[in-house]
């Protein structure tokens, strides 16, 4: 399981944050569908795979692991996120072999379109950098696609730094996080 400290079990004054439980697979799986579907109505290929039933991020195993934070209001699901204490085969394709032991890898960021443009994305992207920490880690590393300059504008305009842009067309933040 998951080495963390909650600091608090809110995003925002409506939002619950909770570790997801493999019960919850099925909710999960429908929201990252659901978002793969608007993402495709926006003319975007990023997520595609879970459209076909491809997962090959291996949510369920996230899950399992205890990696998977679910946002909710009351028992709609707004959110989630996955948060990595080890990095992945993805990651370590990305960021290279070395220097990981710092990091924590924030992944699957997803919204219930139901939630969009209310400032959840930034509450639950806050909410992983304060209310959570995980011991020896100081650092959010996250990658997002650079075709979509939206979510890049995002996650600089949230204080991430931008390290470079892999050759397979991803661009690479991290940021400090505060010690505790």
């Amino acid at each position: 399981m998951l080495n963390y400290i909650l600091h608090n079990d809110h995003a925002n004054a409506r939002i619950s944050v909770s570790q997801a439980k493999p019960g919850d697979a099925g909710a999960v799986m429908e929201l990252l569908v659901g978002t793969a579907r608007w993402l495709q109505s926006t003319g975007s290929k990023q997520w595609d795979a879970l459209l076909t039933g491809d997962d090959h991020h291996n949510v369920v195993g996230h899950i399992d692991k205890g990696e998977l934070f679910m946002f909710k209001d009351g028992d709609a699901l707004a959110g989630i996120v996955l948060l990595m204490q080890v990095p992945g085969e993805w990651d370590l394709g990305l960021w290279g072999p070395d220097g990981h032991e710092p990091n924590v890898y924030l992944h699957r960021l997803a919204i219930n379109r139901d939630y969009a443009g209310q400032g959840l994305g930034a509450d639950m992207v806050r909410w992983a950098e304060t209310g959570i920490s995980f011991p020896g880690k100081h650092v959010m590393r996250l990658d997002c696609i650079a075709s979509n300059p939206k979510l890049n504008a995002f996650y600089s305009g949230l204080g991430y730094v931008y390290k470079g842009t892999s050759p397979s067309g991803f661009c690479l933040y991290e940021k400090q996080l505060s010690s505790r």
